[in-house]
């Protein structure tokens, strides 16, 4: 079964909050109040997006987080990547070497093919449609 895991669908749903804020720079504590989420997973959810650049951090009284782009410029590939790494349906479709069948295995091509497809098909989606 293909899934996200849930710091990724709490991700999406962080930025979903940004984007309705329509540009106001919010706290984390009012992130995780209004996403029905406990503080801490906010916080590292938002470590994780500024370090890609999708959400911009702001220091001091009035500080908190915000877009760093519109909600139709930010695919819902960008959000995935940024907390589970490359879209990719097994590792050997990311990488060569990180699997011991390697050598014997034909299948590489065919789920380097697939995990293309839906690398597509996530970056067709924006997070503004998510909203």
């Amino acid at each position: 079964m293909l899934r996200i895991s849930k710091m990724t669908d709490y991700a999406i749903m962080v930025m979903v909050e940004l984007n309705a804020s329509k540009g106001e720079v919010m706290s984390a504590h009012a992130l995780a109040e209004r996403s029905y989420l406990e503080l801490p997973t906010v916080s590292k959810v938002l470590k994780l997006l500024v370090k890609v650049n999708l959400v911009a951090s702001y220091r001091g009284a009035n500080g908190g987080d915000s877009l760093e782009r519109d909600a139709e410029d930010i695919s819902v590939a960008e959000i995935i990547a940024a907390i589970e790494g490359p879209i990719a349906m097994t590792e050997c479709s990311v990488e060569e070497g990180l699997c011991a069948q390697e050598s014997i295995c034909s299948l590489r091509g065919n789920w380097q093919r697939i995990s293309i497809a839906v690398a597509k098909a996530m970056q067709a989606v924006a997070l503004a449609e998510m909203a």
